[in-house]
């Protein structure tokens, strides 16, 4: 049979035991709590309930300012006046347990002159007891987790124990909930500042079309008369405006070499129409350079189910590549045919070739095979980058293919016919 002692002493052990697992369960809990308010709100409570008491703050140190501000409580007054408050150093007892790094206990905070009485009196609460420890993470104090007025008095060295258990278990959560709100605000702001350059890019190229339409106009009514020296000059005016167009092109369309599935307007589309609007887009550029364009499509209808824009801007940003890597009065051949379950368009050119090192590179964004500072052909190298993006939206594959130097190249895209996509 047990004596009253032996009783205490088990009771006791259970009470133990289960704060020792409340206090893993609120490890799980501030391991998984990415959103600050949410975390010192519940190690608040937490705190207040493992040791007896009638509330809990957590204060933490703003490397910016070099203060220590409270960040959290449990008393409801406080909840406006409170947060935010800085806490000196010097002259408080929070400040004494940031700067030695060392929990304290008070039992009675009237007669302790390192109680900090203003903040009592800016929020109408009186703090009669307090136990308060470090919050370390790593090697650094990040701030202090406090509780007052303990309903029986005195502190134990239990209290001590359990709260700098829960001090060290929030510092490193809270320490990782601040790295996730200062990552999300970094990534507002960059959204920020890539709203503002798309912004800037669209003006841009709507200011610079209007002057450069003008210039085109004229240098196509003057080719129509001008002959000799006169007419070369023209020849490369248009050229070198035909240049500054597909530059001001590729400007517009820099965002669309992140394409988002979601924003698909997918319809039923016939492949000739898409071919056939592609090569239309293309046609200025094959005009003035003097290829020659032929067509080999099937006589049966395919349809694909895409998004007819997108697409079309693909395969025009392909048959341009193809035009302007190739020599004058050269040829650009498009082939379309049905493979399984897939179409294979391939845009083959016999221009200046592919060594095999360099078949996959082209599609990386502003990438070309001469040096940027020796280019012969120009663009800013995002063309086959926007049609991979457009391809790979849409569920297909694309690649390259080359013979070698000076033999041409081929490019095919791979896209599910429109029945199988319209399963998906």
């Amino acid at each position: 049979m047990r004596t009253p002692g032996q009783e205490d002493q088990m009771t006791q052990l259970k009470e133990k035991i289960t704060i020792l697992q409340r206090l893993a369960e609120i490890s799980l809990v501030l391991n998984s709590t990415l959103e600050l308010p949410d975390l010192l709100g519940y190690l608040m409570d937490a705190a207040a309930r493992i040791t007896g008491s009638e509330a809990a703050s957590v204060l933490l140190w703003d490397k910016t300012t070099r203060e220590l501000r409270f960040a959290a409580t449990t008393t409801d007054q406080t909840d406006i006046n409170l947060i935010g408050q800085p806490v000196p150093l010097e002259g408080s007892i929070a400040g004494v347990i940031m700067q030695r790094q060392t929990p304290m206990q008070v039992d009675d905070t009237l007669s302790d002159p390192r109680h900090y009485t203003k903040t009592d009196q800016d929020n109408q609460f009186q703090t009669r007891s307090l136990l308060g420890v470090p919050m370390v993470s790593r090697t650094d104090v990040i701030g202090v987790l406090e509780v007052v007025n303990k309903h029986q008095l005195p502190w134990t060295e239990d209290d001590r124990d359990y709260l700098s258990v829960l001090a060290a278990q929030a510092a490193v959560a809270i320490e990782s909930a601040q790295l996730v709100e200062a990552l999300r605000k970094a990534n507002r702001e960059l959204s920020e500042i890539d709203a503002l350059k798309n912004q800037f890019i669209a003006l841009a190229s709507h200011e610079l079309r209007t002057p450069l339409a003008v210039v085109l106009g004229y240098a196509s009514f003057l080719s129509e008369s001008a002959e000799g020296e006169t007419g070369d000059h023209v020849k490369k005016l248009m050229a070198a405006g035909l240049q500054l167009r597909d530059i001001i092109e590729d400007l517009t369309n820099l965002r669309y070499l992140q394409q988002n599935v979601a924003e698909l307007q997918r319809g039923d589309i016939p492949l000739t129409d898409i071919i056939y609007d592609a090569c239309k887009d293309a046609n200025t550029l094959i005009d003035a350079k003097g290829h020659t364009l032929s067509l080999d499509l099937p006589t049966r209808s395919i349809r694909l189910y895409v998004d007819q824009v997108r697409l079309e801007m693909a395969l025009a940003n392909i048959i341009n590549n193809a035009a302007r890597f190739t020599p004058e009065n050269g040829k650009i051949t498009i082939k379309a045919e049905k493979r399984s379950d897939e179409v294979w368009i391939s845009i083959t050119d016999t221009g200046i070739g592919l060594e095999p090192e360099h078949l996959d590179l082209i599609f990386n964004q502003f990438y070309q095979v001469e040096s940027p500072m020796t280019r012969t052909y120009g663009g800013l190298g995002i063309g086959l980058s926007i049609a991979r993006a457009m391809v790979e939206a849409h569920s297909g594959r694309i690649w390259a293919t080359s013979p070698g130097l000076n033999q041409g190249t081929t490019i095919t895209i791979a896209l599910p016919l429109a029945k199988l996509t319209k399963s998906e």
